[in-house]
């Protein structure tokens, strides 16, 4: 796990590993400036240097120098995306973000997004414990509108706080057509980069990738 992010402050990945490799290659280079220099200056004048070695050496140096400010150019490159990626993942920080995942239930009601086959005359909302012991059974309309779940059941009993799952069954008259699990919003809490994806942890330990979030909203 690397760079986590829980708030908008962090360091910069990557930008001490680039400098040692640009600083050991640019006193290479100055190194070779000063061989080059010298072995001019001290040639026998009676057997000088071969045009054709000179220019090879001079293409030489002029790939060096070249190689230097590309080091340079790719340090600072790369040092500005890290700040970059830094400042997006503390964006998702706070935020609400909506996806296929359990939700958290702390008394709040929770905020399910239904998305029921076209051909469905009937919508049922299926909600199930962390153990996926069924709970609750509730008519949804047949609409692909946020539904807000209160977390009480149908004797107006409060459910005990803890993490659930909400799945959506389609029905053609008696035949079930679809179910599929719904999209449900959850608070960000941290946010981390793993394998080159953006990893979002959500409140109650819930984790998801950022490509599946399908909308976001400020958080409560």
């Amino acid at each position: 796990m690397i760079n986590a992010v829980s708030s908008a402050t962090a360091q910069t990945p990557g930008s001490s590993q680039t400098t040692p490799q640009s600083s050991g290659l640019a006193s290479d280079f100055k190194t070779f400036l000063k061989m080059l220099t010298a072995q001019a200056r001290y040639q026998d004048p009676l057997e000088p240097i071969d045009s054709t070695e000179y220019a090879s050496q001079l293409a030489q140096f002029s790939m060096v120098e070249q190689q230097v400010k590309t080091n340079d150019a790719l340090a600072a490159m790369f040092g500005q995306m890290g700040s970059t990626n830094m400042a997006s993942l503390a964006n998702w920080v706070g935020m609400e973000a909506r996806a296929v995942s359990p939700a958290v239930f702390d008394g709040s009601p929770i905020t399910v997004s239904p998305n029921p086959a076209s051909v469905a005359d009937r919508v049922e909302l299926i909600v199930t414990d962390h153990a996926g012991s069924e709970v609750q059974r509730i008519a949804l309309p047949v609409s692909a509108d946020p539904v807000e779940w209160a977390g009480v059941s149908d004797d107006g009993t409060p459910f005990a706080e803890g993490i659930y799952n909400f799945t959506v069954e389609s029905y053609n008259g008696d035949d079930l057509i679809l179910t599929e699990p719904a999209e449900v919003y959850g608070k960000v809490t941290e946010a981390q980069v793993q394998n080159g994806e953006v990893l979002l942890v959500l409140k109650g330990g819930q984790a998801i990738l950022s490509t599946s979030v399908t909308g976001l909203r400020e958080g409560t």
